[in-house]
């Protein structure tokens, strides 16, 4: 009698997703991504939204021998989470988090010590309190998953610091393997998420970018009225359900009452409402009793919805990162979708302030002279009580010295000063951290102005950020087939975006004879700026991200009778 076959990783994975998710097969992508979980290492995974990034971990959490750890942003996508895991035969999934009575978090903890838990689901803000830590370490989790891990490398108005220090939460929970999922992360965002959760040479799961069933299209204007009656308009004319998002929350508010006006069913969502209120909002909007959501950035984020038909943009998003993550909320379900970003160069002046937000040097100085007045490691939170601050600033005020190389955190998660480093020093340190942090947020605003102000196809830009080439024209962008409404009243083609003596860094030409010397990739250096990597091509253009000035346009013309720029064999320098 023929001996039965030894089962092998792809067999014990297909049989949880059939037998518990009714997966009858998996796709290349999260195959790829739940074998490289299996094999013990660290894992990056990039899927654009419906892909099924979720399922990596649902599945090989049933696989491993310990609780899976989950960092979830917001406590409305956690709740969704569960319930998604809930509704399937899977084991117990439990949530910490601040929304819960100390009373349903006891009884959480006491899903997890009697081992009936296997996802857990925690804010990172819950993963730097040394008793959270205390009681996970003693689970002896299997896998630590990051979800939305581009929060590990944002830093607008709305970043959270505490994504910073989940590195030191692996290690103090006994390092188990990290898996982090993003929808979106163009390379240089890549690298820092390795870096950030001091991920070790983790295997690289990438799907492709494209969706091209969504529609791209920019309107510009030259008065706000005139854009806020075209987002109104469009957001009153086209299939339902959509999204709006909006720079503020008082826009949020103010878009949502004029739709509401019209006879729409719209609601505003913001950090500003109570918990309640986002979740009847959140919830409503699943349930598809809500035709549009005004919102700020946090919306959507994880959002199980298919049938998302449009995504308009009422303000300028801050990066390109932000703005492919939220337009590809739309057309989950394959079914056409439209991404309009309603665009006018003023706008970016709040975002560049959101860019510029980092401590300041006097928050910087009063943490590093409070760390350097103690002789030995202190924790956080008696920082912030010596230097009256709040915790969040004290936060980001560490993440900043402890990344310019002035202290450590220990492996009880307190921090100490560096020998032979002065607090002054250290203080210096983090500020030019900082302001290099800026110059990189202000370069990333630069390319959502650039693909605003294109005359090239609008897809081959997008990806093209994400060093995805793609030859255009995409036949499904305002550009490539002009089929949105005539704006010329309103727009205003006299005011262009310059960036470095490059008016317009998508349009499309003959390509440049120095263009196969610079193909995306490619290790540079520049004579004034240093190291760099070139992200995308076109024409006789190159955009390079520099390690000190962040993304810059540069022509080929330019670039070659100046002598500025050269090849690197070693990337490393």
């Amino acid at each position: 009698m023929p001996k039965e076959r030894e089962p092998g990783v792809r067999d014990r994975l297909e049989r949880p997703a059939a037998d518990v998710f009714g997966w009858r097969e998996l796709r290349p992508g999260q195959s790829a991504a739940m074998e490289a979980v299996m094999a013990g290492g660290d894992t990056l995974v990039v899927m654009p939204t419906g892909a099924g990034k979720s399922a990596v971990y649902q599945v090989t959490g049933l696989s491993l021998p310990g609780p899976t750890v989950v960092v979830s942003p917001l406590i409305a996508l956690q709740r969704d989470q569960i319930a998604g895991l809930l509704s399937h035969d899977a084991p117990e999934a439990v949530a910490v988090n601040s929304a819960q009575s100390a009373r349903e978090t006891e009884a959480a903890w006491a899903e997890v010590q009697h081992g009936a838990a296997e996802f857990l689901f925690f804010s990172p803000e819950q993963l730097t309190k040394d008793e959270v830590i205390e009681r996970l370490a003693r689970a002896a989790p299997s896998l630590f998953v990051v979800d939305e891990a581009q929060c590990v490398a944002a830093w607008g108005h709305d970043f959270r610091p505490d994504y910073l220090r989940l590195a030191h939460a692996v290690q103090r929970v006994g390092r188990p393997p990290v898996l982090a999922l993003t929808a979106t992360a163009a390379p240089p965002v890549r690298e820092e998420i390795v870096q950030r959760l001091e991920m070790g040479e983790p295997a690289l799961v990438v799907a492709g970018f494209d969706r091209p069933n969504i529609a791209l299209e920019v309107r510009r204007f030259r008065h706000d009225a005139d854009k806020r009656r075209a987002v109104v308009e469009r957001a009153a004319a086209e299939p339902k359900p959509g999204i709006v998002y909006t720079a503020t929350r008082k826009d949020t508010e103010e878009y949502a009452a004029e739709l509401s006006g019209l006879g729409l069913s719209a609601a505003a969502y913001h950090a500003g409402l109570t918990s309640g209120e986002r979740s009847r909002a959140h919830d409503a909007f699943l349930a598809g009793d809500t035709d549009v959501v005004v919102a700020t950035s946090a919306f959507g984020m994880g959002i199980d919805k298919e049938d998302v038909r449009f995504v308009l943009h009422a303000s300028v998003p801050g990066s390109l990162d932000a703005y492919y993550q939220e337009i590809g909320r739309a057309g989950r379900d394959g079914a056409s979708a439209l991404a309009v970003l309603h665009y006018r160069s003023q706008d970016s002046g709040l975002q560049h302030l959101f860019a510029a937000r980092a401590p300041d040097e006097e928050t910087l100085g009063a943490v590093a002279e409070r760390i350097w007045e103690h002789d030995g490691p202190v924790g956080s939170d008696e920082v912030g009580e010596q230097a009256k601050l709040s915790r969040r600033r004290v936060t980001a005020a560490v993440n900043l010295l402890e990344q310019a190389g002035a202290v450590r955190t220990d492996a009880d998660g307190r921090v100490r000063s560096v020998p032979d480093v002065t607090a002054e020093d250290a203080t210096a340190r983090a500020a030019e951290e900082a302001e290099a942090r800026k110059r990189l947020e202000r370069s990333r605003l630069e390319m959502v102005l650039g693909y605003a102000e294109t005359t090239g196809c609008r897809r081959r830009f997008l990806l093209g950020y994400f060093g995805e080439p793609y030859e255009a024209p995409c036949g499904n962008c305002d550009v490539c087939a002009p089929t949105a409404p005539d704006s010329s009243a309103s727009s205003d083609s006299s005011d262009r975006a310059v960036i470095d003596g490059v008016q317009d860094p998508g349009d499309p030409r003959p390509g440049h004879p120095a263009s196969a010397a610079y193909p995306a990739g490619t290790a540079v250096r520049h004579r004034e700026w240093g190291d760099g990597t070139v992200m995308s091509e076109e024409g006789d253009r190159i955009t390079v991200l520099f390690d000190s000035m962040g993304y810059r346009t540069l022509s080929l013309t330019a670039i070659a009778g100046k002598g500025l720029l050269d090849t690197r064999t070693d990337p490393a320098g």
